[in-house]
This record gives C-alpha cells, structure tokens and sequence, in this order.
C-alpha cells in the first residue's frame, strides 16, 4: 500500500483539513437560516464519505456496465424502496446528482425541444429550471411564466388557468424555491388535466414537509415528482425524481444514459440513510417544529415592524422585505453575515431591485430546528436579527451580536467532536 493511503488528511493536505475545521466550527458557532441548508446526522456523513466513493457503477440495480456491484446494488435498491414507501410513489430514480438534474431528466422524458412549458417566475418564488431563459430550462423550450397576486402575494391560480389555456403548455411546473404558503398541487392538477398538459412538481424545498404529511402531498396529483434530498428532507446534497409507472422506464434512461454516467453510489449510500431517518416517528416532530419555529421567527419579526411578504408563512422559510426599511437585500445579507447570521438575500414579488441586489431576505429554520432550537429561541433570534437590521454598520452593535450568537449557539452544539 503506498504511503498516501495510510496518511491522515492533516498530513496529507493541511490546507483543505484547515479549511474543513474552520467550516465545521463556522457552522457551529453561527446561525445557519438559509433556507435551502440544513445539517445532516453523522451516519449520513458517515456514509457520504464511505468506500462507496470509489465504485463505479453505471447502470441500474441488475443490470450493470461493470462488475463488482453485488454491494453497490444493495445500497440503490434499498434507497429505491425506501423513497417509494417514504412518499407513497409508483417509482423512484435515487441517482440524479442534483435537483437540477432530476428536472433535466423529467423535460428529456415529458417534452421535445421546443415544446411550451408553464413555470413559476424566479422572482415571484420560482426555480432557475423552471423556464429561467438564462438556464438550460429556458434556452431548451418556450417558457410561459405564472405568478402570485400583488395584493396578498399568494399564488394566482386563476392567472395560472388563464395562461394555460392561452398557452396550451405541455408541461406545467408547480414548485417553489421562496414561496412560504401550501401549495394547492390538486387545483393545479386540475389545471393541468383541463389543457391536456403534464404536471411536474418540484417540492425540493419541502420535500420533508410533503414526506412527514404536514404540507399536502403532490405524488397523487402529479405525472412527476422531483426534489433535492439536502433541504427539509435533511440528507446528502443531491437529487430524487418520484414519477407514475407508466413513465419509469423512460425516466431511467434519462437519466442513465441520458444525462448521467456513474451513480455517486456513496452519496445514494447516504440518501438511503436519511431516507430511512426520515421514516422514523421523531422526523414528524422534527418537521412540525420547523414549521412552529418559522411562524414563531416570523410573528416576532413582524411585531418588531418588519414587512412579512405575503404576510407569514405556512411553512419552513418566508421572507422579509428589507428594502421597506431603506436596505437592500444584499446590505441586510453582508451586514448578518458579519455579524454571524447566514442568510441570502431574495427578490420579492414585484421588487424594483436587480437580483443581485434584491429588496428582501429569505430565512428559513430546518438548519437551526435540527440543533434542537424551540420558539423561545426564535424569540431571542428574532431580536438579534432586528438589531442588525437597524444599524448595520455599527461595530459595536456587531460585536454584541457575534457575542450573543456564539453564546446561543453553544447551548446547541453541533458536530462538537469534529471540529475541535
């Protein structure tokens, strides 16, 4: 054996060690309210960076390019079997690397290039696949895009029928990737259903939400399902496509060969994990405290006077309108972030900012639900974040909150053996 395969990574390249060390206590020592981030356990980290990272597997469980798949094969049936019955659907694909992928594979399967799809606008709270015209999405097919309404900032289901109908799309995309109310996925499905259209849900931000039964669940309703798996469902980074039977096989083949070579079989490996974590009974509880803690955040940002877009939130994020206050989006990200918060910044519907500078925040609570923060909590997260807000260039408002952050934080630790 050489050398290399006997040295710790501290020996062998102690800048990325360094780097993972700083990230983990940065992690751990910060308020994590992106929405789209959460902490996985440490068997799904356990299983992320298995002996798994170094087979080659291409195909599907049985039906191998490659030998030695006896093991790989028992990791993908068992991560298939277990979406199936974790979201009640016909099939599922495990190896999609991403959420973006998952999509791909679904347009490659439900359309032809240059066919209609009806998606969510990115700046009503929207997905960059779901028509974005900078994105693979909207350079492939004509893009029709619906929104919510001005004056509740709640999706326009009639727009949505209207455009349809206008429109005649072949597939219709509901989904969000900033939008804090329940999704109507059987009025949508309806929808779909009168124009003779496809209907996709992308349900990558609550899929953990849909999973536990606390948000309505769009595998009854739809053609196709796809979801990132590192969000509310608290796995690995990476993506899942739930479809009917009747378009399994094609789904396969778009995925493998279609877009993909080798599975990440160490990352289905850890999908399998949470997966399994998430069929337990404490992973309802868990999902219920997300939302509880959003809606408790949330009120107490409100009551502080800050603007809510669409007034609250129905599930694990929402959104406030900073630029109400005289910030951007981009000041409120950099100014939190000094300041130990990790938020980002997010247009609102109708904003008059650039994305880049965008006039709202979107904050969400999984990442800080897993360490095991309550609504008193929130409270106290609510003020800090206030305080920020108000005078963000003040050092020493800054100093107070680093201070008050880390001593937050060290009530609920996290990963506390791995970064020491």
């Amino acid at each position: 054996m050489s050398n290399l395969h006997t040295r710790t990574l501290a020996e062998t390249d102690p800048l990325i060690h360094g780097a993972i060390i700083n990230e983990t206590r940065r992690q751990n020592e910060g308020l994590e309210l992106i929405a789209s981030e959460n902490f996985v356990s440490e068997a799904v980290l356990q299983a992320a960076g298995s002996v798994f990272t170094n087979k080659y597997a291409e195909g599907y469980p049985g039906k191998r390019y490659y030998g030695g798949c006896e093991f790989t094969d028992v990791v993908e049936s068992t991560a298939i079997s277990r979406a199936k019955e974790l979201f009640g659907a016909d099939h599922a694909n495990v190896q999609p690397h991403s959420g973006s992928q998952a999509n791909m594979a679904v347009f490659l399967t439900a359309l032809q290039y240059g066919d209609t799809i009806l998606g969510m606008d990115l700046s009503h709270g929207g997905h960059l696949t779901h028509g974005h015209p900078l994105n693979f999405s909207g350079k492939s097919y004509k893009t029709v895009f619906y929104g919510v309404k001005r004056e509740d900032e709640t999706l326009d289901y009639e727009q949505m029928e209207r455009l349809a109908q206008e429109h005649r799309p072949r597939l219709i995309i509901c989904g969000a990737s900033a939008y804090p109310r329940t999704i109507d996925f059987e009025r949508i499905a309806s929808i779909a259903r009168g124009v003779g259209a496809l209907l996709m849900a992308d349900i990558a931000h609550i899929a953990g939400l849909v999973a536990t039964g606390i948000h309505p669940s769009p595998v009854p309703h739809c053609d196709f399902v796809t979801t990132t798996t590192h969000k509310t469902l608290r796995g690995p980074r990476s993506g899942l496509i739930l479809c009917r039977e009747q378009y399994a096989k094609d789904i396969d083949r778009n995925v493998f060969p279609g877009i993909q070579g080798g599975p990440l079989v160490h990352i289905i490996a850890a999908k399998a994990v949470a997966f399994h974590e998430a069929l337990q009974p404490e992973f309802r509880e868990y999902q219920e405290q997300i939302v509880r803690n959003a809606r408790a955040l949330a009120g107490e940002m409100s009551e502080l006077g800050h603007r809510i877009v669409s007034g609250g939130t129905d599930n694990h994020l929402f959104m406030i309108d900073v630029f109400a206050g005289g910030l951007t989006g981009r000041d409120a990200e950099k100014a939190l972030e000094a300041a130990h918060i990790t938020v980002n910044k997010n247009t609102i519907p109708f904003d008059s900012n650039p994305p880049m500078k965008a006039s709202g925040i979107r904050i969400g609570t999984p990442a800080i639900t897993t360490r095991g923060m309550k609504e008193a909590q929130m409270r106290q997260v609510a003020h800090i974040i206030d305080r920020v807000l108000r005078a963000p260039q003040d050092e020493s408002v800054r100093q107070q909150t680093i201070a008050e952050v880390k001593e937050l934080t060290a009530q609920f630790p996290l990963y506390a053996n791995r970064w020491q």
